[in-house]
């Protein structure tokens, strides 16, 4: 594999291990099936499979880089079935942001995403609400460590498609976050941290990002945490926005039922309606830790929840799709995987094991993780820790490695199954 050695270095960064406690089904897995294709026998006798022509499953949407005066990265893709169009901006604005508003603050990107369209210097938020309805459009905002993402799905007619971009405008630039709607906001994520403390998933996943990050702005959850919430303003929140949300700090990602110019001009009214700003600044690189690191949360249950990890790459890596490869075999391809043959098929340790890459604009992460029984805890963990040692050093199976890449080429169509899907995929692109 060509980029075998670079894989091993990646994960062999140093670990960090979670044992906490969960609540899940004890599940026999003595009546697990055999999901292994290569010893299913009737599958070659399945006709329907016969008739399926690969050669059409693989055509990617072509993809226009639009022409942007306003210099503002543009992706297109026409989708002419359909009288829609999708729109996203994506704002390099998530929660690693949060402390260049004010230092220690936290959580200040996912508020202004929730808060975002309750009121406009001109509108309240059940205006602003019926103003998208009575065109038929649907618009949404979503925080992210690294993206703050502003969706619009709109009828293609002129008439309306022009509406409803005028009131995301409008919500982008007017927004007023007023008091009472912070008060309202502090409130509502008071009660999610009180239940978070009730999840044990959830605690070792902001455990595992603090001990993995330290003073990096990913370390914080994007949510915040209760202290710092209660300390953001309307100040705060109009400062991100004016920071942020500017058009030298996006990229705009159209599908649908547009022609080349018009989305050309629907991309720079875009651009020229925002304030111009400048691009943010590239974010510090995450400092490795050099040494094995475990951590235990207590937690009053019959089930250990374990997580093992370390930093990985930035999204722009050319190894990254190597990567994905690699962990689809180790832990991210369901029963095929060998996390789940050693951990669950093998054993009965556990009732689902998997891995996952995240690839972010600073160092990503990598995670195995699974759940089981307290007296299972230990020898679960040295199987685990083995199998990812061999499958560092062992040679990777031919077959495997072939079937892996089949799979992840069959399932490639579903990343451009609908428009919406496709323009998600267009937004990551232009990034």
């Amino acid at each position: 594999m060509k980029n075998q050695k670079t894989i091993f270095r990646l994960l062999f960064i140093t670990m960090s291990t979670f044992c906490t406690t969960n609540v899940i089904a004890d599940v026999s897995t003595s009546s697990v099936s055999n999901d292994d294709p290569r010893t299913l026998q009737s599958i070659a006798s399945l006709q329907s499979l016969k008739q399926v022509q690969t050669s059409d499953l693989y055509t990617a949407p072509h993809v226009h880089e639009l022409k942007n005066k306003y210099k503002v990265r543009s992706l297109f893709v026409e989708s002419p079935a359909l009288p829609m169009v999708d729109i996203q901006l994506t704002f390099n604005a998530g929660s690693a942001r949060d402390i260049e508003v004010e230092k220690g603050l936290y959580g200040v990107a996912n508020m202004a995403a929730q808060l975002i369209d309750e009121g406009t210097t001109q509108r309240d938020a059940v205006e602003i609400a019926n103003a998208f309805e009575q065109v038929g459009a649907r618009f949404s905002v979503a925080a992210h460590r690294d993206m703050f993402v502003v969706r619009l799905r709109s009828l293609s007619d002129p008439k309306k498609l022009d509406a409803a971009v005028s009131t995301m405008l409008e919500v982008l630039k007017d927004s007023t976050f007023k008091n009472n709607s912070i008060s309202l906001m502090i409130s509502n994520t008071q009660v999610g941290q009180k239940q978070l403390k009730e999840s044990p998933s959830r605690l070792m996943s902001i455990r595992f990002y603090r001990a993995l990050y330290g003073s990096h702005p990913y370390a914080e959850p994007i949510t915040g945490t209760n202290g710092s919430i209660k300390k953001i303003t309307t100040q705060h929140l109009k400062k991100f926005r004016d920071e942020f949300l500017v058009s030298q700090n996006m990229n705009i990602a159209l599908t649908g039922q547009l022609s080349v110019k018009q989305a050309q001009k629907l991309a720079e009214r875009i651009s020229a309606a925002l304030p111009e700003g400048e691009a943010a600044k590239p974010l510090a690189v995450p400092q490795d830790k050099p040494n094995f690191d475990i951590q235990h949360i207590l937690f009053n249950s019959t089930q250990a929840h374990v997580t093992m990890g370390h930093l990985s790459t930035t999204r722009d890596d050319p190894d990254r799709l190597a990567l994905e490869l690699a962990n689809r075999m180790l832990g991210g391809g369901g029963f095929s995987s060998i996390l789940m043959k050693e951990l669950r098929v093998k054993r009965g340790y556990t009732y689902g094991a998997n891995s996952a890459f995240t690839f972010s604009q600073a160092a990503g992460s990598f995670s195995l993780s699974y759940s089981t029984q307290q007296d299972q805890l230990m020898d679960s963990i040295q199987v685990a820790h083995k199998a990812l040692v061999d499958f560092v050093h062992q040679p990777i199976d031919a077959q495997q490695l072939e079937e892996t890449k089949a799979g992840m080429l069959r399932s490639l169509p579903n990343s451009y199954s609908s428009n919406a899907n496709i323009n998600a995929q267009l937004g990551s692109i232009g990034f």
